[in-house]
């Protein structure tokens, strides 16, 4: 192109400031006369001159003001020029040139010999490849083989060593006493035993018609020495003085094996041993605790009979009876006291007969109750845990036990139809929750069901002495109780205490239907305290009466109200008396 300018001035106040004349400039193109016109085509040529305006080369080549034609040769010229120096260069770089030719002749040699070397050593390799593959198979094969081989030999060795009868097994089991080793060897002979008995393998091999007589025999006399030797320790159960548990725990648990050993491979010779030991179990353990039982009845003291109870005469009847020790009140009959102890000390030991008989004490019935369920509930807890351990069994307890159970029950169903002592049956009862309670913490249900038992009989028992208490209040003789005195009436002391005992007995417990039995009684003592006060001939008379015995029993209620414990949580016999006592007040004055 020939580099065109305009040398017309820009008109500054035109809209084309700054623009390029292009008709001027296209109208000093030239088309070549050769061409025909059919090949040139204007299509697009609007566009590329559009473009050429924001063109900086086309700008600065028409800012010159030079024609696009004298341009065009101009960079022709240079570019010949150009050509030139670069052929001049070639000539005289043409020696270098030449060498490098050589140079590079050379190494193309150099590199041909070296792919030659290559593809032999590619071919070596290919080989060498091929090789170590064989090998790799080779190896794969004899690792399988050998792992193969080692677990037959695996597998045989532990057949071998299981079928096998060693000569000093043999010895032990024929010859050796029952101990430790004793032991070990049997739990040898009992995995040969279970592998001839269970391995479907062993019944195809020939070693097993070698083998079973053998182990047959030992089983056998197995059996029988380890019987011999379970009846030989039952016998020292039944020895007189002996200490049970002490043997069982000491001795017997180091041999439990025997007892697994008899289950499995003796099941016949098992349950003689199993019934053996209950029956001797059960012996043992009735006759230790009726000889328990009948040197406790010793050390007895009785509290009340029929007779004492609330609403009679203390003029028609005597503390002195046979068998019991002379009181120092007679309202200890029914004032709790020093009695509630017992629950305080519910989990102590139990008594030990000849050293209580030694010290010439008496002790209420409740006492010897807690110490004989005490006994009770040790015993069980350990023969319990022992059968569980030794035997594995659970349910054997209760054949044991049905011998001392019946024992204690006969022994209860002795006692208690002659118990009046409403407060000692009260403790018992307590006694016998709180027991339930200990057992259920160690997590021991053996002796629910007994507790239970008993618990049902001693309810009807206290329900019938209250009630003959209650009875006594109701049919009581007014004239024959009446006496001329305006001081608390004994009758009044007697409930008073005896109604504060067992409120104290119901704290943490809350009995209602004791509670109920309390509101009878009140009821009843009330209505024979108005009978009673009504024979005074002066109205002052039997206000002063009333005001003394309401006074005495808020007095009793009030003192076992501040000691340890709070009873009567509703304060309403208290509430009823204070309002009897007021109204008392007020017609006295």
């Amino acid at each position: 192109m020939t580099e065109v300018a305009s040398n017309q001035p820009v008109d500054a106040n035109s809209g084309r400031g700054h623009l390029l004349d292009l008709g001027a400039f296209v109208g000093e193109l030239t088309v070549e006369d050769d061409l025909p016109s059919d090949d040139i085509s204007l299509e697009g040529l609007e566009q590329e001159l559009q473009d050429c305006k924001t063109d900086d080369v086309v700008a600065t080549i028409l800012s010159k003001g030079t024609k696009l034609r004298d341009y065009t040769k101009d960079v022709e010229n240079n570019l010949r020029q150009i050509e030139l120096d670069s052929i001049e260069d070639y000539i005289k770089e043409s020696d270098n040139l030449v060498s490098l030719h050589d140079q590079i002749h050379d190494c193309d040699t150099i590199l041909s010999q070296m792919e030659n070397i290559l593809s032999g050593f590619q071919a070596e390799i290919g080989s060498i490849s091929s090789d170590i593959k064989i090998l790799q198979e080779k190896s794969m094969d004899m690792g399988l083989k050998l792992k193969n081989r080692k677990a037959a030999e695996s597998k045989l060795a532990k057949f071998v060593e299981d079928i096998i009868v060693p000569p000093r097994m043999i010895d032990i089991i024929v010859d050796g006493e029952v101990n430790e080793e004793y032991m070990r060897t049997l739990e040898i002979l009992s995995k040969k035993l279970k592998f001839v008995q269970i391995d479907a393998m062993l019944k195809t091999s020939k070693a097993l018609n070698d083998v079973q007589p053998e182990l047959e025999k030992l089983r056998q006399k197995a059996v029988s020495k380890v019987f011999d030797f379970m009846v030989q320790k039952l016998n020292a159960l039944r020895k007189p003085k002996t200490n049970v548990q002490i043997l069982q725990q000491s001795i017997l648990l180091k041999y439990k094996y025997v007892i697994q050993f008899l289950k499995e491979h003796g099941k016949d010779v098992h349950v003689d041993v199993r019934a053996a030991y209950i029956d001797t179990m059960n012996k043992v353990l009735s006759t230790k605790i009726r000889a328990y039982i009948q040197a406790l009845e010793k050390l007895q003291l009785d509290i009340a009979t029929s007779n004492d109870l609330i609403g009679v005469d203390t003029r028609s009847t005597s503390l002195f009876l046979r068998g019991r020790e002379p009181l120092k009140n007679r309202s200890a009959v029914f004032a709790l006291g020093e009695r509630i102890n017992i629950l305080k000390e519910i989990d102590e030991s139990a008594l030990i007969p000849h050293i209580a008989e030694a010290s010439t004490k008496r002790h209420p019935y409740e006492v010897l109750f807690r110490s004989l369920h005490k006994l009770l509930m040790d015993t069980a807890a350990s023969e319990y845990l022992f059968c569980d351990e030794f035997f594995g069994e659970q349910s054997m307890f209760y054949e044991i036990f049905a011998g001392p159970f019946s024992v204690i029950e006969e022994h209860l169903n002795t006692i208690l139809p002659n118990c009046f002592d409403a407060i000692g049956l009260m403790l018992m009862i307590r006694i016998i929750y709180q027991y339930r309670l200990i057992m259920s913490r160690k997590r021991i249900p053996c002796l629910d069901s007994y507790l239970d038992k008993v618990n049902i009989s001693l309810w009807p028992r206290f329900k019938m002495v209250f009630d003959m208490h209650l009875n006594s209040l109701r049919n009581a003789n007014v004239r024959t109780l009446w006496e001329d005195d305006v001081h608390p009436h004994y009758v009044m002391r007697r409930y008073a205490e005896f109604t504060a005992s067992l409120i104290q007995l119901n704290v943490d417990y809350g009995d209602g239907q004791l509670e109920l039995n309390l509101e009878r009684l009140r009821m009843a003592v009330d209505d024979l305290l108005v009978k009673l006060a009504k024979l005074f001939q002066k109205p002052k008379l039997q206000t002063v009466f009333l005001i003394n015995n309401c006074d005495m029993t808020i007095a009793v209620l009030k003192v076992n109200y501040d000691s340890q414990v709070k009873y009567d949580p509703k304060g309403e016999i208290q509430e009823f008396f204070s309002s009897l006592n007021l109204a008392a007040c007020l017609m006295f004055w």
